[in-house]
């Protein structure tokens, strides 16, 4: 399995006090997607190791529809890289917008919590390679701001 998508309504327990959804609580659905399409890949047991470049571009709404995507963007030798979008909307009307992107990198693990390989991924479709693409030049490009 190389995605996954969740739906479900955003609760009032969400709240923050400007009456919207609280950005932390975006960020665990986020983590929740992103773990279940690592384990889906891996088969086994994964850890978060990096969240970064997320970018918030609008609020959600209590009562609002969500839906929470998470594609595999590129494997390295035991770590899963993964692109995360955030969509929401009012449920009447069906349409969702964008409202939060990331980049999120899980590492598969073993019992004793020790790195272990994972299946490589090949992006067969275009818009799975644009998507490597994509990411392989975030990656890069975080690296070479790292060694500075």
């Amino acid at each position: 399995m190389n995605s996954i998508t969740m739906r479900f309504l955003a609760e009032p327990n969400t709240v923050n006090y400007g009456g919207k959804v609280h950005g932390g609580t975006v960020m665990k659905w986020i983590d929740e997607a992103g773990y279940a399409c690592a384990t889906g890949w891996a088969k086994r047991y994964c850890v978060t190791v990096f969240l970064g470049s997320i970018r918030f571009h609008r609020p959600i709404m209590i009562g609002d529809l969500i839906e929470v995507e998470a594609r595999l963007a590129y494997t390295g030798h035991t770590s899963m890289n993964i692109s995360v979008e955030v969509r929401s909307g009012d449920i009447k009307s069906g349409t969702l917008e964008k409202t939060t992107e990331c980049l999120i990198v899980f590492v598969s693990v073993d019992s004793h919590g020790r790195s272990i390989p994972v299946t490589p991924f090949q992006p067969e479709t275009p818009g799975d390679i644009a998507l490597a693409q994509r990411v392989k030049t975030h990656l890069d490009a975080a690296r070479a701001a790292a060694e500075k």
